[in-house]
């Protein structure tokens, strides 16, 4: 399937076709470049809690998500102890899954550390973009649109090795797809072309 002409007479990617939070997202986020440590811990905690969910399920519950891991300010959330993540099953208003949300705290403790890995210079944000793919995709329909790609899975690696949790290839492709590592929309998306923001 190619891109969907909505009510509104654009054409996007079929899955942000119809009105709501989808739309939004995929109108106004999906594929746009993020800046900082935070932003990258964001979007990778939240790219693990989506693992066999919606993501329509994870943006209605986005804001009680920065809520609870402080703006995902990788310093507070690698200081959770064990309270602090049974008090997270307890909380509703997130996904509440033991394996996801230590993986959150794992990870936070990994992004710190890797502040000052020697290898390099830039943290997170950096590490991630190192993997930028040289020939990026341009899918035209949605049979054509990957998965994982020998990036995600390269990236994959580089973070479990680094001590990173729940970052499989798939996973690692959707966080690219997600921040602008390359452009994602279908060919003939409205937003196809105009998504990388430097």
């Amino acid at each position: 399937m190619g891109p969907t002409v909505g009510e509104d007479g654009v054409a996007r990617c079929p899955w942000g076709a119809g009105p709501g939070v989808m739309r939004d997202y995929h109108d106004t986020e999906w594929g746009n470049r993020v800046h900082g440590e935070s932003a990258y811990l964001e979007r990778l905690t939240l790219e693990a809690f989506q693992s066999g969910l919606s993501w329509s399920t994870i943006l209605n519950k986005r804001e009680a998500f920065r809520e609870v891991f402080h703006g995902f300010d990788a310093d507070r959330v690698a200081a959770f102890d064990e309270a602090d993540e049974a008090r997270l099953m307890q909380d509703a208003r997130i996904v509440r899954n033991r394996a996801k949300i230590s993986a959150a705290v794992v990870n936070a403790r990994a992004t710190v550390a890797l502040r000052d890995a020697p290898d390099v210079d830039g943290g997170l944000e950096a590490l991630v973009l190192s993997f930028a793919p040289g020939d990026p995709p341009a899918p035209r329909t949605t049979e054509e649109m990957q998965t994982t790609s020998k990036e995600s899975v390269a990236l994959s690696k580089a973070l479990k090795k680094r001590g990173f949790a729940f970052v499989g290839p798939t996973t690692m492709f959707a966080l690219m797809e997600a921040i602008g590592i390359f452009d994602p929309h279908l060919v003939g998306c409205f937003r196809r072309g105009g998504t990388i923001a430097g």
